[in-house]
């Protein structure tokens, strides 16, 4: 367990540097609820994603409807749903 911030964080980015998907979508929610950069989050998502994390998908679902980062688009928005629901996320 980190004992600091500092500590989590730099755990944190060795986890991203090993495509860790679960590290990689809580990367993707730091840069969009904490830091504002979409675009980043946005990156950080859709790595995770292909990865297989369902969160993640949830979250690019949620950029193509809200048009955070992204143009809406309701084909894409519907992919990630439907992927995350495959993949048993509660949605």
């Amino acid at each position: 367990v980190p004992k600091s911030v500092e500590e989590h964080y730099k755990n944190l980015l060795k986890r991203i540097e090993a495509n860790d998907p679960f590290a990689l979508n809580e990367m993707g929610r730091t840069r969009y609820k904490e830091d504002g950069d979409y675009k980043s989050a946005f990156q950080y998502w859709s790595k995770s994603a292909a990865l297989g994390n369902m969160d993640a998908h949830l979250n690019l679902s949620i950029m193509y409807l809200d048009g955070e980062g992204v143009e809406k688009n309701e084909k894409k928005r519907l992919y990630h749903l439907e992927e995350a629901a495959i993949g048993g996320h509660p949605v």
